[in-house]
Order: C-alpha cells, then sequence, then structure tokens
C-alpha cells in the first residue's frame, strides 16, 4: 500500500478521494474544494494495491475489470476524470510517472507492437472490430461512424455531429462531379455511402475487417448503390489504380511508426496529379510517446497515437504537400461521452452478448479516451494533402461555403454537385 499511497498524495489534491483497503481502513487523499467531487474507491483484497502501483494504468484497469477495484460516489467516468482533472497535460501532468526500468521495458514493447506487418495488421483489427456487430449497434449512431464527430455550434447530438464532420470532410476533399475517392480503413461504409449520396461521387472502401466489410457490402447493395460505392477486403498497401481523391478517418493509428513512409508513399502513388487527401487520425498534443499497458492489451494492440512531428516526417519525404491542418480539442471527448451514455442505457444488453467484465472494460476505455481528450494531450488531425500545390483554392473560404450546402442538401435529400473551389453547379 505504501508505493500506492504515495501515488495518489501526488495525483490527489483537489477534491477528496476515500480509499478503502480490503482490512476495513481508510484512507483520505486531496481537500474538499467547491467544484470538486467527493469519490471512494474500496480494493477487495491485499493485492490490489501492489497491482495498481506497479502498473497504473493496466494495474487499475484490471482490478476494475475484476471488480477487485470499486468506485463508490460515482462511476468509473467520474473517478478517471477527477484523476485527470487533477494532473491536465497543460501542467505537466504524468498519472503513471514511470520509473527508468518501466520506460525501458515500454520501449521493448512499442518497438515490438510497431512492427504490424501484414498478418499482425489484420489480427489487430479483427480484435477490436470483429468482435460481433451487435455491440456496435448499441451505441454507434445510424451512419456507423466509429470515430470523432464535429460538433460546430448548435450541433447538439452524435447523430447531427456525426453528419457534419462527414460533410466538413467532404467540403475540405474539394469534390467534383465524376471523380473516384478511396476511402482507406471504411469501416461499415458509413463514410463512403455518404460522401456519395451528399456529393455524387464513386467511392472505393477498403478494410482489413471481414465484420465490416460484409456489413458495408451489404449497405451498398440495399441502397442500390453497389456500382457506385465499392468495397473490398484489402490491405492499403495492395491497392491498385489511380484517384481523385482519398480519404482515411480512424485508420492512421492503425498503420505503425514504421510503416509511416510505407503509407504517404503509397498515398502519393494511388492519388491522381491534382488529388486531395484528406487524413482524420487521433493524435498527440505533445511530443512522441508510448501505448499505455491497458490499450495495448486490450483495445487497440499494435495500436499507436501519433505525434504531429512522426506524421510530418512520413509526409515530407513522399513529395507531399500539407496544405491544411486542423487541430480538433475536445470533440472526441463529446463523442466518447455519448458512447459511454448509451453503453451505460445498454448494460442489460452488452453483459447478455459477452460478460460482466467485458462490459467494464469497454467502459474503462471509454472513460480513459474522454477524459484524455478533455485533460490529457489527446486531439484530432484533421491533415489536408495534395501533390501538386495549385490543386486548390488560394484560401480556405471554400470549405466554409461547401460544408454549409452539403449540409443543406443533405437535410433535403438531395445531391449538391460541386464544381471547382466548392462552388456549386
Amino acid at each position: 500500500m505504501l508505493l500506492l499511497d504515495q501515488a495518489l498524495k501526488r495525483l490527489v489534491r483537489k477534491g477528496t478521494l476515500t480509499v478503502t483497503e480490503s482490512s476495513g481502513k481508510t484512507r483520505v487523499y486531496g481537500t474538499a474544494t467547491e467544484g470538486w467531487p467527493d469519490l471512494g474507491l474500496r480494493l477487495m483484497d491485499a493485492k490490489v494495491p501492489g497491482a495498481i502501483a506497479r502498473d497504473p494504468s493496466l494495474g487499475f484497469a484490471e482490478a476494475y475489470m475484476d471488480g477487485r477495484a470499486r468506485i463508490e460516489g460515482g462511476d468509473i467516468m467520474d473517478f478517471v476524470g477527477f484523476i485527470r482533472r487533477n494532473n491536465p497535460w497543460e501542467r505537466g501532468g504524468d498519472l503513471d510517472n514511470p520509473g527508468p526500468l518501466k520506460k525501458v521495458l515500454e520501449r521493448i514493447a512499442f518497438l515490438i507492437d510497431q512492427r504490424n506487418q501484414r498478418v499482425a495488421s489484420k489480427r489487430n483489427v479483427a480484435h477490436h472490430y470483429d468482435i460481433g456487430n451487435d455491440l456496435y449497434e448499441l451505441f454507434l449512431d445510424p451512419l456507423r461512424q466509429y470515430s470523432c464527430a464535429y460538433w460546430p455550434e448548435g450541433v447538439t447530438t452524435l447523430e447531427a455531429a456525426q453528419e457534419a464532420k462527414i460533410a466538413h470532410i467532404a467540403a475540405k476533399l474539394d469534390l467534383r462531379p465524376g471523380q473516384r475517392v478511396l476511402d482507406i480503413g471504411c469501416g461499415w461504409g458509413g463514410l463512403a455511402m455518404t460522401i456519395h449520396r451528399m456529393t455524387g461521387a464513386s467511392v472505393h472502401g477498403v478494410t482489413l475487417s471481414e465484420e465490416q466489410i460484409s456489413y458495408a457490402k451489404a449497405w451498398a447493395a440495399r441502397e442500390g448503390v453497389a456500382d457506385k460505392v465499392t468495397f473490398s477486403l484489402t490491405d492499403y498497401r495492395d491497392v491498385e489504380g489511380r484517384f481523385d481523391r482519398i480519404v482515411s478517418v480512424g485508420m492512421f493509428e492503425h498503420v505503425g511508426v514504421p510503416n509511416y513512409r510505407t503509407f504517404f508513399r503509397t498515398c502519393h502513388d494511388l492519388l491522381a496529379d491534382d488529388g486531395v487527401m484528406l487524413l482524420h487520425t487521433i493524435g498527440r498534443a505533445g511530443p512522441p510517446t508510448g501505448t499505455d499497458g491497458f490499450t495495448r492489451k486490450y483495445i487497440f494492440p499494435g495500436g499507436y497515437i501519433p505525434s504531429m512531428s512522426e506524421m510530418l516526417q512520413g509526409i515530407e519525404l513522399n513529395k507531399l504537400m500539407v496544405s491544411d491542418v486542423e487541430v480538433l480539442r475536445r470533440h472526441y471527448a463529446l463523442t466518447l461521452r455519448e458512447w459511454y451514455r448509451r453503453c451505460i442505457a445498454n448494460e442489460g444488453r452488452i453483459v447478455e452478448l459477452y460478460d460482466a467484465r467485458f462490459y467494464r472494460m469497454w467502459l474503462f476505455y471509454l472513460a480513459g479516451a474522454a477524459t484524455a481528450f478533455e485533460h490529457g494531450d489527446l486531439v484530432n488531425f484533421q491533415f489536408q494533402i495534395v501533390r501538386d500545390r495549385d490543386a486548390l483554392p488560394l484560401t480556405r473560404d471554400y470549405i466554409g461555403t461547401t460544408e454549409a450546402q452539403l449540409m443543406k442538401g443533405y437535410a433535403q435529400g438531395n445531391v449538391v454537385p460541386l464544381g471547382k473551389a466548392g462552388r456549386a453547379g
């Protein structure tokens, strides 16, 4: 308990946390502060403190998943948010505070994970996305957008925010009639289907998830657009042809740092000379760092959140030009909290599909991610990339204009044919 005691004294300052040990002994950390919660943490056996102290992220996660650590006076979102809010990234907050040996071990694990060869890539994708479509039906919007939504002023629902995200991306792509779009990491097909519906563009989506590709193909067939919106179970490195536009949302986190140069070289070669690419990914506001043990083991094996500097190196080496960068700060936190709320509402069904331990794991994942966007160094990057510096207008004014046209047309059920610089007609 000594190591955990020292850690909690460092981590908890505002608000109070009452820890109840398995022996019944209690310890109180922090100071009661207006606007801050008073929470409790009950440790169900004597081994829990050591497990948490040795590896705070993984140790606490597993103790919570197993029911050996229980939150009192709130839920897991309240607890993780409380700890992170006390230790915001902007003020140097560091939850794990790893020692030299742990840093070395984490670096070794990082290097192993990041190889992300072809067989490993498909296996890693299957670990998260092929666990069954039923789970995702319970908390995603009808467009099946398992990525950060976009919350402009006035948007208050997840459904509207995901539609706004796609319009925002389509506007940045500056689509024109008759163009072909490649969607790398197409998920269940919602982005491809909606881009086609909004703009009339033809879209080909690729993914390594068998569950997703089956769902996407059936969706396109059901809507009668299978000739315009196509999907294949294909590694991005094996895609052939040339495309006027490339879009990739929520896939880059699975590429692996050693493969960044290959990824952008492939995109360069697939992109038409006057083409435009939009890459949307979770990113770090700070310098490169490894993936935490919980995420690596249970959620995204082989996954990695890039820093902007790492991404730029891969782009610059391949004669690609960054034409626009947008950093979405709290947008994913809003999205994740809505997913969390929907999972809470569907507790019984999730436990029925899996079990109570999986349910607690999933909540921990969503809570940790949401609060990392609120108080940690996580953000979302949108990189607009071109091969030709004259492929887009000189200013970005067209983005907002086009976005408004697309949203209006989509709401009315109309395709908005866009011309050069996003002008209708």
